[in-house]
């Protein structure tokens, strides 16, 4: 999950891939969604056993891994790619428009978790923790607010009307980068279902116990993670820091974060198996959309 991200950061819950998690990066608060589709599967057990696999790069390292999902969700790569298409056109319109001064928002740099899983499940860098608590590095947040301070505004005396057409008419020369409704929804339904699973129950117990033990009454890692009190973006102090620092070791300790992808990504190929075909579908989607941005850009 990375969570989706809120503006100003603190770390928050998945949406997809893109969804960055946490607290710190301040992506914006997960809703519930219906329960997964149903769909034939049209693929053979050995192309679906392979599309739902799991895989874990660094045991110790949760950015590494990545849920089964995933490779029905666009790359970070191909959506930037696809979505700096989509910019260039819209900027050639927008000059053919008489908007010269006119340019796209510039992409907001990263922050907090840097891939789908990391973060996802919470925070995991106890050297970063012991530094900045819940919060993302120093750094990234400054690259971060002062990416978004510069496209917030826009001088360029630019008719709203104009801009629309201009998107508009892109909308009809160059794909899309939105994730398939569906891979982001068993995304999304996994994460909130992974945690009644018995195993991170259990996980979620014990860690809880350890951190009592320590001085701290939280039931679940994200308890701790969304507490109001380490919510200032601007601000990390001793407690935050203390209290996640206890957060890592006890997760460390009985390994919550992979147990609790564990659990995710059994009920992702659940779901996946149950919706197969559309999920093949939505792959072959991100592979034409990228295939036809290359053809857009190639010639211009």
């Amino acid at each position: 999950m990375s969570r989706p991200k809120r503006t100003i950061a603190k770390v928050a819950v998945p949406v997809v891939a893109a969804v960055t998690v946490g607290a710190v990066a301040y992506a914006g608060n997960m809703a519930s969604t219906p329960s997964m589709h149903d769909s034939t599967s049209s693929a053979s057990a050995a192309d679906s056993a392979h599309a739902s696999k799991a895989e874990v790069s660094d045991p110790g390292n949760p950015a590494t891994w990545r849920l089964p999902i995933e490779a029905y969700l666009p790359a970070k790569a191909d959506t930037r790619f696809i979505t700096a298409t989509r910019d260039s056109l819209i900027d050639e319109c927008m000059k053919a428009a008489g908007y010269d001064q006119w340019t796209p928002a510039p992409d907001l740099p990263e922050i907090g978790g840097k891939t789908l899983t990391d973060w996802r499940y919470g925070i995991h860098d106890a050297g970063l923790a012991a530094k900045r608590g819940y919060h993302p590095d120093a750094a990234e947040q400054r690259a971060y607010d002062e990416a978004q301070e510069a496209g917030a505004v826009d001088e360029s005396g630019t008719d709203d009307t104009a801009l629309k057409e201009c998107v508009t008419q892109t909308d009809g020369k160059a794909p899309s980068a939105q994730p398939d409704a569906l891979a982001q929804q068993i995304s999304n339904d996994s994460y909130l279902e992974s945690m009644n699973a018995p195993s991170v129950i259990e996980a979620f117990a014990k860690w809880s116990s350890c951190m009592k033990a320590q001085g701290y009454s939280y039931a679940k890692p994200m308890d701790a993670n969304d507490d109001s009190r380490f919510s200032d973006p601007y601000n990390v102090t001793d407690e935050e820091i203390a209290t996640a620092k206890a957060d890592v070791s006890c997760r460390s300790k009985y390994s919550v974060e992979k147990v609790w992808f564990d659990a995710e990504a059994a009920l992702q190929q659940t779901a996946i198996a149950k919706n197969q075909a559309e999920l093949d579908e939505a792959k072959k989607t991100i592979k034409s959309a990228v295939t036809k941005a290359k053809s857009i850009n190639a010639i211009r």
